[in-house]
């Protein structure tokens, strides 16, 4: 029976036998060929699609890392800062062990199925007049002035618990992909891969190394415009983060891999999330897309040109059902009839 993946991968990650392990069996995602994308892209796409861990993102992976070290400490209270899913994460795997959870939010810019799933599981979720960057810094001030663990992605056990998802990629694919292609918020999640990718290579379990893309939104890139932005602005709330805490590892992932970090809009994000969903059958929230937006925007550009048919995996960092206000306005209101055969069949067009 699959028992989450600091079981799978114990040896790889720093706990030990006086660790209590705070799991919720995450882990263990699905990487889905996408032959539309293949054909557009002219790559071999695969899509690893994270939100089917049990909260529904891949903060799941870092969050039984984090909270099981903080159980090892002792600690009583955890406290985060988030755009919505690393306080879903925390808030569950919080009740999972007894812990009490603290949640900072920006006011009215979280989206509701992320609140909604913080709360159900009795998080004290505070929402602050500021953005995500005000909400860290108050996080961290707190927390180093009183006995609370911080459990962002500042938090070393939080990357890694997400190095294992390169594991994951390396597995199944029987090695590392030529590129990885991921969405940029605070910039853990591409670090983290990175380290997981590293961490296999130098154990000769992948021959390569891949290229990291990463993907910020147009309105929300400080890495790509070299400047803290202090209004950020995006349809992708998830990463909606003018100044990234995981900033210098996450350029050293781009320099070191030969990567790219770029960004784009919010149109290009959700045509992308939209041919997911149509194309693929995979509903992501709009963060999401965010990946799979900058590699057909790279390939646009004819970047790909050089790597045709190499292979690619793009990282869907949540489910479809954390925004649902957003999906909603992407599609059209169900059209209401009589109970009629005769009806129905002519709206089919039959």
């Amino acid at each position: 029976m699959y028992q989450g993946l600091i079981h799978r991968y114990r040896q790889y990650l720093p706990v030990s036998d006086k660790t209590p392990i705070v799991s919720l069996s995450e882990g263990n995602t699905p990487l889905i060929f996408s032959p539309k994308l293949s054909e557009k892209t002219g790559l071999k796409v695969y899509l690893k699609y994270e939100g089917l861990n049990p909260t529904g993102s891949f903060k799941d992976r870092g969050m039984t890392m984090a909270i099981s070290k903080a159980a090892e400490k002792g600690a009583k209270i955890v406290m985060c800062a988030s755009t919505g899913n690393t306080s879903a994460s925390a808030a569950a795997y919080a009740a999972r062990c007894g812990m009490k959870c603290c949640v900072l939010i920006p006011n009215g810019n979280i989206a509701m199925g992320k609140l909604a799933q913080a709360m159900i599981h009795h998080a004290q979720v505070i929402a602050i007049e500021g953005n995500f960057d005000n909400a860290l810094d108050l996080v961290k001030d707190v927390t180093a002035k009183y006995p609370i663990e911080l459990v962002n992605s500042i938090n070393p056990f939080r990357i890694e618990g997400q190095k294992t998802a390169a594991f994951e990629v390396v597995e199944d694919l029987g090695d590392a992909p030529f590129f990885h292609a991921i969405p940029v918020g605070n910039a853990g999640n591409i670090t983290a891969y990175w380290k997981g990718y590293n961490e296999f290579f130098a154990l000769k379990k992948a021959k390569r190394l891949p290229k990291m893309l990463g993907f910020q939104a147009a309105g929300s890139a400080p890495i790509v415009l070299d400047h803290v932005v202090e209004d950020p602005h995006t349809v992708a709330t998830a990463i909606k983060i003018g100044n990234p805490a995981s900033w210098k590892s996450a350029v050293a992932a781009r320099d070191d891999s030969n990567g790219v970090i770029d960004m784009v809009t919010d149109e290009e994000i959700m045509m992308a999330y939209e041919l997911l969903a149509s194309g693929d059958g995979v509903f992501c929230e709009p963060a999401s897309a965010a990946s799979v937006a900058g590699i057909l925007k790279l390939a646009e550009q004819k970047y790909f040109k050089p790597f045709l048919g190499e292979t690619v995996v793009c990282t869907l960092t949540g489910h479809g059902l954390k925004d649902p206000t957003n999906a909603m306005k992407c599609v059209k209101e169900p059209c209401v009839v009589k109970a009629d055969i005769k009806i129905i069949l002519k709206e089919i067009g039959l």
